[in-house]
């Protein structure tokens, strides 16, 4: 592993320092084709055929057929040609295409891969096309901020369409029988896990998540907790600060007293679908799950909430990816890409995308509109993002080496955490120290 994160930091060091990618043979496909990174493309007519990668194919391809369908009948000299890719894969996928060719015009690009592919040289800045676009003023500045942050800071490579924030879900029927108020701050929350727990009845009152995608609710709940509010102290993380220690050994301190014991190895899917077995009092996961929820149990008988607040009332969170769109560099028709971003990021079609994924719209337009008052999740979760009271902790999205270090290098010391074989303090100084020397490195690159 360590060998491949030199790797990653070499390739990224010659991007830098050449200011340009691999010299790669460019693939176009056709007159206003897509190539490799190598490759600079060209405006083009602004007419023709574009390619777009939806990086959530089979979760979003139905929602994004439905926006291509209707910028085609509003652009009849465009055509889309739409790609699926895997959620799983989308990252490997640009990179293989960007080693080799066949990059798409235009691509769904998330904020948690953003820095690996825009320090390969692949994406086209996007500042001054939104400067002149119908779109300015109109996307929410938080995340228009979290898209420039995971992108290195400076450029803009990412349009913004959707947070997907995180909440906390849970089972008002069983809230309501125990005389528990409902989990608005930290202190309400463990109060209520302690209450709903009857490991005689298989009744727990939370759900921790021990598996794959561990990282990121651990490190919410920390920090939100703590009220630590910057991810940096100068250029050493905060991540091991005896605070955010203190709260992470207090919320792993859950597992198997008011948790299931499964839950070290379980994903997100395994962990929804474990909640609305009907048995766990509360779950942390995104809006993502909201109609999974539905099917399951049914509206009268969950809520879901914005992540808890301290007690007095103060909000912390960590930023959550932003999903977005992004123009490849390599595109031979860069006018015709952009114009299919500014429509996709349109209010109607982003409320129709968002409204559909059950996620909280970049556009300011389409957060307003009446699905989202009457879908509460969303709702206090949009209000939560851009609320006065809440402050949000940057994770650091732009470093290329982010994935590795808050994936497969510690997943599986987290498990070790909640299994009693590793300190919660020792688990932090370890990615504390992984985390300083990818930001020295990236620094020096910079």
């Amino acid at each position: 592993m360590k060998s491949s994160i030199r790797n990653r930091r070499s390739r990224a060091a010659i991007a830098v320092a050449l200011g340009s990618v691999l010299a790669l043979t460019a693939t176009a496909c056709g007159d206003d084709g897509s190539g490799s990174a190598g490759d600079k493309g060209n405006e083009g007519s602004g007419k023709g055929e574009i390619t777009f990668w939806d990086n959530n194919g089979g979760v979003r391809t139905d929602i994004w057929k439905q926006i291509i369908a209707d910028f085609e009948k509003k652009n009849p000299n465009i055509k889309v040609n739409y790609v699926g890719i895997p959620a799983a894969s989308a990252q490997s996928k640009y990179d293989t295409a960007i080693q080799g060719g066949g990059l798409p015009d235009v691509g769904g690009v998330g904020t948690a891969m953003l820095a690996e592919v825009a320090v390969q040289g692949a994406l086209e800045p996007l500042d001054s096309r939104l400067a002149k676009s119908s779109l300015n003023g109109k996307l929410s500045q938080k995340l228009l901020d979290n898209s420039r942050a995971a992108g290195g800071g400076k450029e803009l490579y990412q349009i913004p369409t959707s947070s997907n924030n995180g909440v906390l879900w849970y089972r008002t029927d069983l809230f309501q029988k125990a005389g528990l108020d409902a989990p608005t701050t930290w202190s309400k929350f463990y109060a209520a896990a302690d209450k709903l727990t009857d490991k005689g009845k298989n009744q727990f009152g939370f759900t921790i998540r021990g598996g794959e995608g561990s990282i990121a609710p651990a490190l919410d709940a920390a920090y939100s907790q703590s009220g630590v509010t910057s991810f940096w102290n100068g250029d050493k993380t905060t991540v091991n600060d005896p605070k955010v220690v203190a709260a992470l050994e207090k919320y792993v301190g859950l597992y198997k007293k008011d948790t299931p014991s499964a839950d070290v190895n379980n994903d997100f899917t395994k962990m929804v679908a474990q909640w609305d077995s009907g048995t766990i009092g509360m779950l942390s996961h995104n809006l993502g799950s909201y109609q999974d929820h539905l099917k399951a149990l049914g509206a009268d008988k969950f809520r879901g909430l914005p992540n808890p607040t301290l007690d007095d009332g103060k909000r912390v969170q960590i930023s959550n990816p932003v999903d977005g769109m992004s123009v490849f560099k390599s595109s031979k028709n860069k006018a015709a890409a952009w114009k299919f971003v500014e429509f996709a990021v349109s209010h109607e079609e982003n409320s129709k995308f968002n409204q559909s994924a059950g996620q909280i719209p970049a556009n300011t337009e389409a957060a307003q509109d009446a699905w989202i008052q009457k879908a509460e999740p969303t709702k206090l979760a949009a209000e939560a993002l851009n609320g006065s009271d809440t402050t949000i902790v940057q994770l650091p999205y732009y470093l290329p080496d982010w994935n590795t270090i808050s994936k497969a290098d510690n997943e599986p010391n987290f498990q070790k955490v909640l299994l009693g074989k590793m300190t919660a303090k020792a688990f932090l100084d370890t990615l504390a120290d992984q985390l300083n020397k990818a930001q020295a490195d990236w620094k020096k690159n910079h």
